[in-house]
């Protein structure tokens, strides 16, 4: 974890007018995004807490099935040496926008799912005798490799990056605070409570972490920024 010293962080007079409903957004948004937010008349404040750390690491062999559950694990392995060659095997990932950047990068994939539990099943039912390899981060959720691996199948983990928590003391209540991992919603409450806060999480393992602080909790219809920034904007007009 990085240790530093915060300003105290406040809205920007652009983004914020007295008396409307407020998001803070535990991650920078793009400007269609912001859009979304701004033009709904809800005040916004971006803060990052949490960066992403690529690491070294090695290929010894390459199976004919790879397994991506993140973009972040996507992009730790695009300038590795090896790429061509993953490039020629199956892609099994979790994610419509996963599945964008591998497609904007050459790879073929064969099967996306929303969320790892219901790949993992896929993969059971229909792919239990083929060997598998899963390019994950360091903090990796258990539940698509301790399904594939009780189910017999034979998997190799290497961990190509890590999340590094980045907390921030926040000196006021937002009326929403948007959540896109785990370990965002670890960083943000690690240096502020926010009961009053709904916390709008991107998936149920992000809102399943969240409970640990509220219970005050939104769940995306579906795991993307969009629809999570879509149950915001309904619940606050």
């Amino acid at each position: 974890m990085k240790n530093k010293t915060n300003p105290e962080v406040k809205p920007s007079p652009a983004t914020h007018v007295a008396g409307t409903k407020s998001l803070l957004s535990t991650k920078t948004l793009t400007p269609a995004q912001k859009e979304l937010i701004l033009n709904a008349g809800i005040g916004l404040v971006e803060k990052e807490f949490i960066s992403i750390v690529s690491l070294n690491f090695q290929l010894n062999s390459i199976p004919e099935n790879i397994i991506f559950t993140s973009k972040n694990a996507v992009k730790a392995i695009l300038d590795h040496p090896a790429v061509s060659q993953l490039r020629t095997r199956n892609v099994f990932c979790v994610g419509e926008k996963t599945a964008a950047l591998l497609k904007e990068n050459d790879f073929t994939v064969v099967k996306a799912a929303d969320y790892g539990n219901i790949l993992a099943d896929a993969i059971v039912k229909n792919y239990q005798k083929e060997d598998f390899l899963f390019f994950c981060g360091k903090n990796r959720h258990p539940a698509l490799p301790d399904t594939l691996k009780a189910n017999g199948v034979r998997l190799i983990e290497i961990e190509v990056y890590d999340t590094l928590l980045e907390p921030k003391k926040i000196d006021r209540i937002f009326d929403g605070v948007l959540f896109f991992s785990p370990s965002a919603v670890q960083s943000f409450y690690s240096e502020n409570t926010a009961e009053e806060s709904i916390a709008f999480c991107i998936g149920k393992t992000t809102a399943s972490e969240a409970e640990k602080y509220t219970g005050n909790i939104v769940v995306a219809n579906k795991p993307t920024t969009e629809n999570l920034i879509v149950q915001a904007v309904k619940k606050f007009k």
